[in-house]
Protein backbone atom coordinates (compact mmCIF):
# COMPACT_ATOMS: atom_id res chain seq x y z
CA UNK A 1 0.00 0.00 0.00
CA UNK A 2 1.77 3.50 -0.88
CA UNK A 3 0.45 6.04 1.20
CA UNK A 4 -0.83 8.64 -1.62
CA UNK A 5 -1.98 8.69 -4.87
CA UNK A 6 -1.51 11.12 -7.05
CA UNK A 7 -2.80 12.28 -10.43
CA UNK A 8 -1.42 15.42 -12.14
CA UNK A 9 -3.58 17.43 -13.80
CA UNK A 10 -2.63 20.58 -16.59
CA UNK A 11 -5.05 23.10 -14.64
CA UNK A 12 -4.08 25.57 -11.48
CA UNK A 13 -5.97 23.66 -9.47
CA UNK A 14 -5.36 20.58 -6.62
CA UNK A 15 -7.44 18.70 -5.20
CA UNK A 16 -6.63 17.70 -1.52
CA UNK A 17 -7.85 13.94 -0.10
CA UNK A 18 -6.64 13.83 3.05
CA UNK A 19 -9.50 11.99 4.82
CA UNK A 20 -11.24 9.67 2.21
CA UNK A 21 -8.57 6.42 2.94
CA UNK A 22 -9.54 4.09 5.14
CA UNK A 23 -6.32 1.53 5.27
CA UNK A 24 -5.30 0.66 8.69
CA UNK A 25 -2.28 -1.44 8.74
CA UNK A 26 -2.64 -4.50 10.58
CA UNK A 27 -0.68 -3.77 13.65
CA UNK A 28 -2.58 -0.57 14.18
CA UNK A 29 -5.67 -2.13 13.82
CA UNK A 30 -5.32 -4.34 15.85
CA UNK A 31 -4.76 -1.65 18.67
CA UNK A 32 -8.10 0.09 17.71
CA UNK A 33 -11.22 -0.73 20.00
CA UNK A 34 -14.73 -2.13 18.47
CA UNK A 35 -15.60 1.23 17.89
CA UNK A 36 -12.60 2.11 16.32
CA UNK A 37 -12.79 0.04 13.75
CA UNK A 38 -15.94 1.18 12.82
CA UNK A 39 -13.92 3.82 11.05
CA UNK A 40 -16.85 6.33 11.43
CA UNK A 41 -14.68 9.43 10.90
CA UNK A 42 -14.61 8.63 7.17
CA UNK A 43 -14.98 11.20 4.78
CA UNK A 44 -16.60 8.71 3.20
CA UNK A 45 -16.98 8.19 -0.55
CA UNK A 46 -16.02 11.89 -1.44
CA UNK A 47 -12.96 10.73 -3.33
CA UNK A 48 -16.14 8.96 -5.44
CA UNK A 49 -18.09 12.43 -5.49
CA UNK A 50 -15.44 14.67 -6.56
CA UNK A 51 -14.33 11.56 -9.52
CA UNK A 52 -14.64 13.52 -12.77
CA UNK A 53 -16.06 16.50 -11.60
CA UNK A 54 -13.15 18.98 -13.05
CA UNK A 55 -10.65 16.25 -15.11
CA UNK A 56 -8.35 18.58 -15.10
CA UNK A 57 -7.20 19.16 -11.90
CA UNK A 58 -4.56 17.45 -10.38
CA UNK A 59 -5.31 15.31 -7.22
CA UNK A 60 -3.60 14.04 -4.16
CA UNK A 61 -5.61 11.52 -2.02
CA UNK A 62 -4.00 10.14 1.14
CA UNK A 63 -4.65 6.21 1.19
CA UNK A 64 -4.66 5.34 4.96
CA UNK A 65 -7.43 6.37 6.97
CA UNK A 66 -7.22 9.73 9.81
CA UNK A 67 -6.80 6.87 12.75
CA UNK A 68 -3.52 6.03 11.71
CA UNK A 69 -2.37 9.26 12.00
CA UNK A 70 -4.13 12.72 10.13
CA UNK A 71 -3.02 14.36 7.59
CA UNK A 72 -4.82 17.63 8.08
CA UNK A 73 -3.45 18.15 11.31
CA UNK A 74 0.02 20.38 12.69
CA UNK A 75 2.98 17.59 12.43
CA UNK A 76 3.64 18.93 15.75
CA UNK A 77 0.86 18.56 17.47
CA UNK A 78 -0.85 21.83 17.67
CA UNK A 79 -4.61 22.23 17.93
CA UNK A 80 -6.32 23.43 15.19
CA UNK A 81 -9.07 25.10 17.39
CA UNK A 82 -7.46 26.02 20.96
CA UNK A 83 -10.28 25.81 23.43
CA UNK A 84 -13.06 23.82 20.94
CA UNK A 85 -13.37 20.25 21.07
CA UNK A 86 -11.57 18.32 18.03
CA UNK A 87 -9.01 15.78 17.48
CA UNK A 88 -5.36 15.22 17.14
CA UNK A 89 -2.58 14.27 14.88
CA UNK A 90 -3.51 10.96 16.08
CA UNK A 91 -7.22 11.35 17.52
CA UNK A 92 -7.74 9.59 20.99
CA UNK A 93 -11.49 9.86 20.86
CA UNK A 94 -13.93 9.83 17.43
CA UNK A 95 -16.15 12.80 16.61
CA UNK A 96 -18.71 11.75 19.06
CA UNK A 97 -15.91 12.16 22.17
CA UNK A 98 -15.69 8.33 22.84
CA UNK A 99 -13.07 5.92 22.82
CA UNK A 100 -11.21 4.56 19.67
CA UNK A 101 -8.13 2.70 21.30
CA UNK A 102 -7.50 -0.34 23.36
CA UNK A 103 -3.64 0.46 23.34
CA UNK A 104 -3.49 4.24 22.61
CA UNK A 105 -0.49 4.98 20.54
CA UNK A 106 3.15 6.54 22.72
CA UNK A 107 5.17 9.22 21.35
CA UNK A 108 7.03 6.87 19.47
CA UNK A 109 4.46 5.27 17.76
CA UNK A 110 3.34 8.57 16.68
CA UNK A 111 6.63 9.84 15.22
CA UNK A 112 6.50 6.75 13.14
CA UNK A 113 3.51 7.36 11.67
CA UNK A 114 4.10 10.78 10.64
CA UNK A 115 7.51 9.70 8.86
CA UNK A 116 5.26 6.79 7.36
CA UNK A 117 2.36 8.24 6.33
CA UNK A 118 1.97 11.93 6.56
CA UNK A 119 5.41 13.11 5.23
CA UNK A 120 4.78 11.62 2.48
CA UNK A 121 1.09 12.94 1.56
CA UNK A 122 2.53 16.40 2.25
CA UNK A 123 5.32 15.97 0.10
CA UNK A 124 2.95 14.58 -2.78
CA UNK A 125 1.12 18.03 -2.24
CA UNK A 126 3.83 20.29 -1.77
CA UNK A 127 5.17 18.66 -5.12
CA UNK A 128 1.82 19.50 -6.73
CA UNK A 129 1.38 22.79 -5.74
CA UNK A 130 4.97 23.41 -6.82
CA UNK A 131 4.52 22.03 -10.15
CA UNK A 132 1.33 23.65 -10.73
CA UNK A 133 2.73 27.27 -9.73
CA UNK A 134 5.44 26.93 -11.93
CA UNK A 135 3.25 26.07 -15.01
CA UNK A 136 0.74 28.63 -14.05
CA UNK A 137 2.07 31.32 -11.78
CA UNK A 138 -0.15 30.64 -9.32
CA UNK A 139 -1.94 27.28 -7.79
CA UNK A 140 -5.39 26.81 -5.97
CA UNK A 141 -5.36 23.97 -3.41
CA UNK A 142 -9.37 22.78 -2.88
CA UNK A 143 -8.91 20.79 0.32
CA UNK A 144 -12.02 18.51 0.01
CA UNK A 145 -14.01 17.11 3.54
CA UNK A 146 -16.74 16.06 3.87
CA UNK A 147 -18.52 15.19 7.63
CA UNK A 148 -21.92 13.97 9.44
CA UNK A 149 -24.74 17.00 9.72
CA UNK A 150 -24.60 16.65 13.48
CA UNK A 151 -22.19 15.99 16.23
CA UNK A 152 -23.03 17.56 19.43
CA UNK A 153 -19.27 16.92 20.45
CA UNK A 154 -18.06 19.15 17.71
CA UNK A 155 -20.62 21.85 16.77
CA UNK A 156 -24.55 22.89 18.12
CA UNK A 157 -27.54 22.19 15.72
CA UNK A 158 -27.16 20.90 11.83
CA UNK A 159 -23.83 21.98 10.27
CA UNK A 160 -24.58 24.12 7.11
CA UNK A 161 -24.46 22.11 3.52
CA UNK A 162 -21.34 23.66 2.02
CA UNK A 163 -19.09 24.74 5.11
CA UNK A 164 -16.01 27.11 3.02
CA UNK A 165 -12.95 27.26 4.82
CA UNK A 166 -10.07 29.93 4.36
CA UNK A 167 -8.63 30.92 7.87
CA UNK A 168 -10.79 34.18 8.32
CA UNK A 169 -9.76 34.85 4.37
CA UNK A 170 -6.34 34.34 4.96
CA UNK A 171 -5.77 31.91 2.79
CA UNK A 172 -6.28 32.71 -0.51
CA UNK A 173 -7.51 36.23 -2.43
CA UNK A 174 -10.76 37.88 -1.16
CA UNK A 175 -12.09 37.48 -4.85
CA UNK A 176 -11.72 33.72 -4.77
CA UNK A 177 -13.63 33.31 -1.36
CA UNK A 178 -16.36 35.92 -2.38
CA UNK A 179 -16.65 33.76 -5.60
CA UNK A 180 -16.72 30.00 -4.09
CA UNK A 181 -19.58 32.13 -1.19
CA UNK A 182 -21.70 32.91 -4.21
CA UNK A 183 -21.97 29.83 -5.84
CA UNK A 184 -22.72 27.66 -2.78
CA UNK A 185 -25.36 30.47 -1.03
CA UNK A 186 -26.84 30.84 -4.15
CA UNK A 187 -27.04 27.24 -4.89
CA UNK A 188 -31.31 26.11 -4.89
CA UNK A 189 -31.80 23.78 -2.07
CA UNK A 190 -28.40 24.19 -0.34
CA UNK A 191 -27.10 26.32 2.36
CA UNK A 192 -23.53 27.78 3.55
CA UNK A 193 -21.50 29.50 5.33
CA UNK A 194 -17.68 30.66 5.28
CA UNK A 195 -15.09 30.11 8.46
CA UNK A 196 -17.85 28.89 10.57
CA UNK A 197 -17.51 25.94 12.60
CA UNK A 198 -14.76 24.90 9.91
CA UNK A 199 -11.97 27.56 9.23
CA UNK A 200 -9.83 25.53 7.31
CA UNK A 201 -7.93 22.63 8.25
CA UNK A 202 -3.64 22.60 9.28
CA UNK A 203 -3.38 21.89 5.39
CA UNK A 204 -5.22 25.30 4.31
CA UNK A 205 -3.61 27.55 6.80
CA UNK A 206 -0.20 26.02 6.11
CA UNK A 207 -0.08 26.04 2.02
CA UNK A 208 -2.40 28.84 1.71
CA UNK A 209 0.10 31.88 1.02
CA UNK A 210 -1.58 33.90 -1.15
CA UNK A 211 1.68 36.62 -1.60
CA UNK A 212 3.68 33.71 -2.79
CA UNK A 213 0.78 32.20 -5.91
CA UNK A 214 -0.64 29.47 -3.32
CA UNK A 215 -4.31 30.00 -2.54
CA UNK A 216 -6.17 27.31 -0.69
CA UNK A 217 -9.56 26.86 0.36
CA UNK A 218 -11.10 24.18 2.39
CA UNK A 219 -14.69 22.85 1.21
CA UNK A 220 -16.28 20.71 4.63
CA UNK A 221 -20.00 19.17 3.46
CA UNK A 222 -22.15 17.96 5.02
CA UNK A 223 -22.85 14.12 4.32
CA UNK A 224 -26.13 14.48 3.83
CA UNK A 225 -25.82 16.37 0.90
CA UNK A 226 -24.51 12.99 -0.86
CA UNK A 227 -24.67 9.93 1.38
CA UNK A 228 -28.20 8.11 1.63
CA UNK A 229 -27.42 7.65 5.12
CA UNK A 230 -25.59 9.05 8.02
CA UNK A 231 -25.00 6.02 10.43
CA UNK A 232 -23.17 2.20 9.04
CA UNK A 233 -23.01 1.36 6.00
CA UNK A 234 -22.27 5.07 4.43
CA UNK A 235 -23.88 4.63 1.34
CA UNK A 236 -23.28 6.72 -1.86
CA UNK A 237 -26.72 8.07 -3.01
CA UNK A 238 -26.19 8.97 -6.97
CA UNK A 239 -29.11 10.58 -6.94
CA UNK A 240 -28.51 13.45 -4.22
CA UNK A 241 -24.69 13.32 -5.70
CA UNK A 242 -26.23 13.78 -9.00
CA UNK A 243 -27.44 17.73 -7.57
CA UNK A 244 -24.54 18.55 -5.93
CA UNK A 245 -21.69 17.57 -8.67
CA UNK A 246 -22.66 20.56 -10.54
CA UNK A 247 -22.35 23.12 -8.33
CA UNK A 248 -18.87 21.50 -7.31
CA UNK A 249 -17.85 22.25 -10.91
CA UNK A 250 -18.73 25.37 -11.41
CA UNK A 251 -17.08 26.36 -8.47
CA UNK A 252 -13.74 24.52 -9.50
CA UNK A 253 -14.11 26.16 -13.13
CA UNK A 254 -14.52 29.13 -11.96
CA UNK A 255 -11.82 28.91 -9.67
CA UNK A 256 -9.85 27.79 -12.76
CA UNK A 257 -10.94 30.49 -14.78
CA UNK A 258 -9.78 33.27 -12.18
CA UNK A 259 -5.92 31.94 -11.87
CA UNK A 260 -4.69 34.05 -14.56
CA UNK A 261 -6.09 37.33 -12.62
CA UNK A 262 -4.37 36.30 -9.36
CA UNK A 263 -0.61 36.14 -10.88
CA UNK A 264 1.54 38.35 -8.63
CA UNK A 265 -1.43 39.45 -6.42
CA UNK A 266 -2.08 38.60 -2.99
Amino acid sequence: MTPVAVFEGDSPIVLGLPHAGTFVPDDIRARLNPRGRELADTDWHVDRLYDGVFPQASTVRASFHRYVIDANRDPAGHSLYPGQNTTGLVPLTDFDGQDIWTSPPDAADIERRRRQFHAPYHAALADQLARVRARHGVAILFDCHSIRSNIAFLFDGTLPDFNIGTNQGQTCAPTLQAAVCDIAQSAPGFTATVNGRFKGGWTTRHYGQPHQGIHAIQMELAQSTYLQTQTPPWQFDTEKAARLRPILATILTTLADMAPTLKGTP
